[in-house]
Order: C-alpha cells, then structure tokens, then sequence
C-alpha cells in the first residue's frame, strides 16, 4: 500500500469512527427520551458529522488519485474551521459544564481528538487548490446561520444548546457580546486557515507531491 493509500485509509477510519460515535450517542440520546432536533441543534455533533462526511470523501478521492477541485477545497476549510472552533469553545467555556448522558470517551473524540485531527489532516495535506481571502464571506455563513438558528429557536422554546446562549444566564447584552466574540474568532481563524491552506498547498504543488 502507498503512503497515499495509508493515509487515505486514515482518514477513512477518522470519518467513520466520528460517525459511529455521533450514532452511539444519538441512540443513547433517544433512549432517554430527548428530542431529536435537539440532538442536532448541537453545533458540535453537526459540526462533526460534517467533518466526517468531509474526510470520508476525502479519503476515497485520495485512493482513486482525482482531484476534487477548487470548491471543495473552500468546503473542506470550513469543516476544518468549524472543528476547531468546537476545540475551543469546548475547553474555554463548556468543559465544565454538565454534559448529562454524553459518554466520557465521545466526548473526548468529539471535543479533542477530531478537532486535533482535522487541522492536522489540513495541515499535512493542504488543498492543491488556491482558497481565495474574499471567499470568506460564504465560509462564515454556516456558523451564522448557526447562531441566528439557536437564538430565535431558543427564544420560541426556551431551549439552548449551550448556556452561554441562554439570555436567562446573563442576560441578552451577555449572549451579544459572546455571540460576537465567537463571530470575531471564527472569521479571524477563517482567514488564517484559508491562509496556511494556500501558503501549504502552494509549497506541494511547486514541489510535485501528490496527495
């Protein structure tokens, strides 16, 4: 087996442990009784399901040698922005908090080990293909459409995802300011992954190696 092939296979076993894990949780999930929809309202669960996803297709077009092309790369750093916005937003404000019926080792998985991996996985094999900066306009939509989604949910339920968009915590000027930080570090983190991406990627193309 090539070193392609191996570390296709890699990121085939990453994908499919993530997706595995997401079930498991998911069945456990519906086992107590709680609702569905909120089970996907969680940013990190869709945040690695799509992550998953990402390095499943990923890995196939490594194996048959084609290049998915420029869009895709933009698809896939915004799977590797978001996963390490779970990182660290899970160890700077949620890996304290009680996290009920989640089960020790997916919440390691989901909240370490694949966001670690993910940036790894762009780090070490960055897109051949140049993300340009103005792009990023379409990469912040996702987690926007995400937090306008868990506010006016929350506001019509009376249900959030994570405390720190509850106004029952702090009060909305509380959930504003977070919202925006977050809004501040996912497009700062945006710029420097589409960044390392084309600074990456360019090096491999001008040396030769093929993923």
């Amino acid at each position: 087996m090539t070193t392609t092939r191996t570390f296709a296979a890699v990121r085939f076993a990453f994908g499919a442990m993530t997706l595995v894990a997401v079930g498991i949780q998911l069945g456990i999930h519906i086992g107590h009784g709680y609702s569905v929809l909120n089970f996907f309202s969680y940013f990190t669960n869709l945040s690695n399901i799509f992550a998953a996803a990402v390095l499943v297709v990923e890995s196939v077009a490594a194996w048959r040698g084609k290049d998915l092309g420029p869009a895709w790369a933009l698809l896939r750093s915004i799977s590797v922005v978001c996963m390490a916005l779970v990182g660290i937003v899970f160890s700077a404000l949620l890996r304290d908090v009680d996290l009920g019926s989640l089960l020790p080792w997916i919440n390691t998985w989901l909240h370490y080990v694949m966001p670690i991996a993910v940036v790894a996985d762009w780090l070490l094999f960055p897109p051949r293909h140049q993300i340009p900066l103005k792009r990023i306009g379409v990469a912040v939509l996702f987690p926007l459409a995400y937090l306008a989604y868990s506010l006016l949910r929350g506001a019509g339920t009376g249900w959030y995802a994570y405390p720190f968009l509850n106004p029952a915590d702090g009060g909305y000027a509380a959930v504003l300011l977070t919202c925006l930080v977050i809004a501040v570090v996912f497009v700062a983190m945006t710029m420097l992954v589409m960044w390392l991406g084309n600074k990456l990627g360019g090096r491999r193309v001008r040396a030769g190696v093929q993923r």
